[in-house]
């Protein structure tokens, strides 16, 4: 038989624009009340199953089970289904990245079984775990994305031609190239080529096998390795070749190579 959940709350500002704040929350045994948020509540549940209303319409998420988007403005509550309690991950986001006119189709349908939709929304939050604001920024644009084609009530995507494509890719990579260290984020590269940021994203992924926020990281290492062979100290290059901080660059240096960026540069002698 499952054991219930132990009670466990974390919560953070990840400092992403659009996105309010995270919260882990494990419940053995806890009813929550009626109550409102001024932001979209973005959630899974990974164990147990939560039964809640949304504004007196009665529904409910299970584990491993597509995604539940609760509207701002909109009083809802929750409780466990079983004695084993729930485990839930939840993204909060501003009330500007979803329009004010899905908050009808969403209280109508707050779940949306879609598993692509899920797995980018868990990648969204293992992104904010990590505090890789690149990636969840890019993780944020294919969510609002999908969220709102699901919402609107999944209308037939427009064709575009393959060559466009293509050129917008090798756009976005030139721009990239010409500077990594200091690349526009992927909504700012957006916005100079004129297309969506997902769109954007789904252009460069189709075309290199790559998202855009990991090809910067890919070619900042390729100049952080370079500078830590001519002997600057890692906390220097962590600076110089555009990572948030030393964590951040140490982070994705181990991912890369497994083995930290003191010990390449020690490598060497």
């Amino acid at each position: 038989m499952p054991q219930a959940p132990q009670d466990r709350v974390r919560a953070w500002d990840p400092g992403v624009a659009g996105i309010r704040e995270v919260l882990h929350a494990s419940w053995a045994d806890h009813s929550y009340p009626a109550h409102t948020h001024d932001a979209w509540t973005l959630l899974i549940v990974d164990d147990g199953f939560i039964g809640y209303d949304v504004d007196r319409h009665r529904d409910r998420a299970d584990a491993g089970v597509g995604v539940t988007l609760l509207p701002p403005h909109v009083t809802h509550d929750g409780h466990p289904l079983t004695s084993n309690g729930f485990r839930k991950r939840v993204v909060y986001l501003e009330e500007s990245v979803l329009p004010e006119r899905l908050i009808g189709p969403c209280v109508d349908s707050p779940l949306v079984l879609d598993s692509s939709l899920r797995q980018s929304v868990s990648a969204l939050d293992d992104a904010l775990s990590a505090a890789d604001r690149s990636a969840a920024e890019s993780h944020l644009a294919l969510v609002a994305e999908a969220l709102r084609w699901h919402l609107a009530g999944r209308p037939e995507a427009a064709r575009t031609c393959a060559t466009r494509r293509a050129w917008i890719a090798r756009q976005a990579r030139d721009v990239l190239d010409a500077d990594p260290v200091g690349a526009p984020s992927v909504e700012e590269l957006a916005t100079l080529l004129g297309v969506s940021p997902a769109y954007l994203i789904r252009c460069f992924t189709r075309e290199f096998a790559i998202p855009p926020h990991r090809y910067v990281t890919g070619r900042r290492l390729d100049l952080a390795r370079r500078r830590l062979l001519d002997g600057e100290p890692a906390a220097a290059v962590a600076v110089a070749t555009g990572f948030y901080d030393q964590a951040h660059f140490h982070r994705h240096f181990r991912r890369l190579l497994r083995t930290s960026p003191g010990s390449f540069r020690a490598s060497m002698s």
